[in-house]
């Protein structure tokens, strides 16, 4: 008889334990933004670079998965951070039906802007259904553009002596990646802008030295304790979330994301980045 109310306890315990759990994951998680500073240091940063500021927003996921209006909120709140340049690293929507494109005439006005330049890449998702949709990129780089984005498409941008390099998506229709990289030369300041962190394992990078920031991966939306996360879109595992030094010079940022493609989260909080400018001592 106690063994049998020990029991009864234990499925009680284990139901109302898995249950906060669950609601956590579902309702608290997935828009506790945390918003992450770190120090960024470049090669050849020009003096009037140094100690500004450049935040990176990535998968926003503007969609009908969840209430955009979250991400309105976390704009204006990192937007009072009053930022000198602010990235974009790709998934601005979860593209479905043309639907979207209202959605984010909607969510446009609210987006960061960086006192210096505001500038973004394209992801997988904003190629439409199976990423093999250019007219909808084409029509989501136009509308950003409109938003005051300047979208580079395998193109570069300089802001006050700091090169951007923009990569098209991996997986979309207009990946480039090999051209624009030849364009890299090692006596000037350069970022690099890339959604998917797959592309730093193609022999294409002409021996760059300095930072790729990336988004795509989500960290994975769950990860257990001591334990990778155990989806990742990504080819190579390693590449999750956070800051990765590659040991040839080059440093990977893999933001969480602000959005999600499914709203479930646990242990990897939505996430807005901002760095500090500093010049790297060779």
């Amino acid at each position: 008889m106690k063994k049998t109310k020990f029991i009864r306890k234990a499925i009680l315990f284990l139901t109302l334990t898995g249950s906060a759990m669950f609601y956590y994951a579902w309702q608290i998680e997935p828009f506790d933004v945390e918003f992450v500073e770190l120090e960024m240091e470049i090669e050849n940063l020009p003096q009037e670079l140094e100690g500004k500021t450049l935040m990176q927003i990535s998968d926003t996921h503007i969609g009908d998965r969840f209430d955009y209006k979250y991400l309105i909120e976390n704009f204006q709140k990192a937007q009072q951070m009053n930022p000198d340049i602010v990235v974009y690293t790709g998934d601005f929507l979860a593209y479905k039906s043309p639907k979207q494109f209202q959605q984010l005439a909607e969510v446009s006005p609210h987006f960061v802007k960086g006192k210096l330049g505001t500038i973004g890449v394209l992801g997988n998702h904003d190629y439409g259904k199976n990423w093999a949709e250019p007219d909808v990129a084409n029509r989501i780089a136009r509308d950003l553009e409109t938003a005051g984005i300047q979208i580079l498409r395998n193109e570069s941008l300089e802001v006050q002596g700091l090169t951007i390099l923009g990569m098209d998506d991996l997986y979309g229709t207009h990946f480039e990646g090999e051209k624009l990289m030849k364009t890299y030369r090692k006596s000037a300041a350069y970022l690099v802008l890339c959604h998917n962190p797959d592309a730093l394992d193609l022999p294409i990078w002409n021996d760059y030295r300095g930072w790729i920031l990336s988004g795509h991966t989500h960290g994975g939306q769950v990860k257990l304790p001591f334990f990778r996360p155990p989806v990742l879109p990504v080819k190579n595992k390693n590449y999750s979330s956070g800051k990765i030094e590659l040991n040839d010079g080059r440093t990977l940022y893999i933001n969480r994301a602000l959005g999600h493609t499914y709203q479930i989260r646990f242990n990897v909080r939505p996430e807005i980045t901002l760095f500090k400018l500093k010049a790297k001592k060779i």
